[in-house]
């Protein structure tokens, strides 16, 4: 393919120093700011410079094989990515994850890492440095990848939501969530703080945390099962989910045997919202991009048909 008719997608985003300036207007409010908090305005710049230092080289080298378009994180929900479009992520891992759930069936991600000092960056294996070796290779799909099993929140009036790390359904603010939980035969109706709904991606992440608590809570040594996810997770393209319910309250109307399970292709969980006009259901932690999950409404919590792609 002609460099011309390659397509490259490089997905960016704000640096925390860029925030500070849309919400003070100018460099130096933000300085009075921090500082007058006794914080140092120094890191904030030193990241901003790195990571737009890592912009221009990724987008210089990006730019030999094919036609960059730059895109925003902000942008993502409404872009259409084209099917055979190289799509290169500069990190954060939060970054990647929130790509994933936007792209094609199978459609390779390379997760860059802009700065490595400062970040883990676990779905980020690659330095700008490696692009000029990578991209020919990831255009021509003759790397490794590795498949990544998303979770899928199908509504009954048709809207649906997926999810690369996690789901969370529940209230959209710090009320109890009421709801009837359904998984295979066993049916209750809960009161909690909500539910969420993990994949193995996710595994490490807002669920580890979770169990970590009820168990330290309990005093009891970690199950077996459980103690298979700790520190690790489950595998990125396990073929199931896993669920936790959070806060459950048992009271005359209300149990608390139906807080934890697997979710799988046979098996999946179904809840039928009891909320006047409180509940939502949100993905991978964006709040802002969330589905109304009201009085009545059924949602189906399953494995979705399609999967995430990373290049390794």
């Amino acid at each position: 393919m002609d460099a011309l008719d390659q397509r490259i997608v490089l997905v960016t985003r704000h640096t925390r120093l860029e925030d500070l300036v849309v919400r003070f207007n100018t460099i130096e409010q933000a300085r009075f700011y921090v500082e007058h908090l006794g914080a140092d305005l120094s890191d904030y710049a030193e990241e901003h410079r790195v990571y737009q230092w890592a912009v221009r080289q990724a987008e210089a080298v990006l730019g030999r094989f094919g036609r960059v378009q730059r895109l925003d994180r902000g942008f993502l929900a409404n872009y259409l990515f084209a099917p055979d479009a190289l799509v290169v992520v500069l990190g954060q891992d939060g970054l990647v994850a929130n790509t994933l759930k936007y792209l094609k069936d199978g459609q390779p991600v390379v997760g860059v890492n802009p700065d490595p000092g400062r970040w883990d960056g676990v779905l980020l294996p690659f330095a700008v440095d490696d692009l000029e070796r990578l991209v020919p290779e990831a255009i021509a799909r003759r790397r490794p990848a590795k498949r990544v099993t998303m979770a899928q929140a199908s509504l009954s009036d048709g809207q649906e939501l997926f999810a690369v790390n996690d789901l969370f359904i529940g209230p959209r603010s710090h009320v109890s969530a009421r709801y009837q939980i359904r998984l295979g035969e066993q049916v209750e109706t809960h009161s909690s703080s909500g539910l969420i709904v993990s994949t193995g991606l996710g595994s490490t992440g807002w669920f580890q945390s979770l169990l970590a608590g009820a168990v330290a809570i309990g005093g009891h040594a970690l199950p077996t099962s459980v103690e298979a996810m700790r520190g690790r997770g489950f595998p990125w393209d396990a073929e199931r989910l896993q669920f936790t319910v959070r806060e459950p309250f048992p009271s005359r109307t209300t149990q608390a045997d139906l807080v934890f399970g697997q979710i799988t292709r046979r098996q999946p969980l179904e809840l039928v919202s009891q909320m006047a006009g409180y509940g939502v259901i949100f993905s991978d932690g964006i709040e802002a991009d969330f589905l109304e999950f009201n009085a009545g409404m059924k949602a189906t919590i399953q494995l979705a048909e399609r999967e995430g792609c990373l290049v390794t």
